[in-house]
C-alpha cells in the first residue's frame, strides 16, 4: 500500500468520531474517553488529538446538538400554517437528537458559571416564538408563558429519549407521546 493510500487509511473523520461519542454517551453518560475512543474505533491517543478533554468532547457535542436543533427547526417551518402543527414538525424533526439533547442537559452541570451559547439562545428564541405565535392564534393556553412550554418540551424530549433508550417506552411511539402530553396540556380549551 502507498504512504498516501495508508495515510487516507488512517483519516479520522471527526464529525463521525462525535456521532460515535453521542451515540455512546447518551446510552452511558459516565463513559470514559477510553470507553469513548474504543466506541469510535480510534486510539485514545487519536481522540486527544480531536478532543483534548471530555470537557472539549462534551463542548463539541454541544456545537453538534445545537446543529441538529436548529436544522430541525428551520424544516419545521415554524412559521408555517397553525402553531400546533408546527409543533409536530419539529418534535418529529427533532427526534433523531433527541437522545444527544438529554445528554446534554444533564452535562450542562459541568460548565456552571459560563455564559450560555449563542446557539442555544437561538432555538429558545425561536420555539419561544411558536409558542408565543400559538398564542396570539388563540390555539395555545395564554396562563402558561412560552418560556415555560419551551422548557416543557426540552423536558419532554430528554424523558422520552430516555425512555426509549431504557426500553421502557416503544421507538415508534416518541413522538406521539411528547405531542400529545404537551400540546394536550398547552391547546387552549373553549
Amino acid at each position: 500500500m502507498s504512504h498516501v493510500g495508508y495515510r487516507r487509511l488512517m483519516a479520522v473523520d471527526p464529525e463521525q468520531v462525535l456521532r460515535s461519542a453521542a451515540a455512546l454517551l447518551t446510552r452511558k453518560s459516565t463513559a470514559t474517553m477510553d470507553e469513548v475512543a474504543r466506541a469510535a474505533g480510534i486510539s485514545r491517543a487519536t481522540l486527544h488529538r480531536h478532543f483534548a478533554g471530555r470537557d472539549a468532547l462534551v463542548k463539541a457535542l454541544e456545537e453538534l446538538g445545537i446543529a441538529e436543533c436548529e436544522a430541525a427547526l428551520d424544516a419545521a417551518r415554524t412559521d408555517d400554517g397553525p402553531a400546533a402543527d408546527a409543533v409536530r414538525r419539529l418534535v418529529r424533526g427533532i427526534e433523531p437528537a433527541a437522545a444527544l439533547l438529554a445528554f446534554l442537559h444533564t452535562e450542562n452541570q459541568l460548565f456552571e458559571g459560563e455564559e450560555q451559547n449563542a446557539g442555544w439562545a437561538r432555538i429558545d428564541a425561536g420555539l419561544t416564538d411558536l409558542f408565543r405565535r400559538g398564542q396570539e392564534s388563540g390555539e395555545f393556553r395564554i396562563d402558561l408563558t412560552p418560556a415555560w412550554l419551551t422548557e416543557a418540551l426540552y423536558g419532554l424530549l430528554g424523558a422520552g429519549a430516555w425512555a426509549v433508550a431504557a426500553g421502557r417506552v416503544a421507538r415508534n411511539d416518541f413522538n406521539h407521546m411528547i405531542v400529545e402530553l404537551l400540546l394536550g396540556g398547552a391547546l387552549r380549551r373553549e
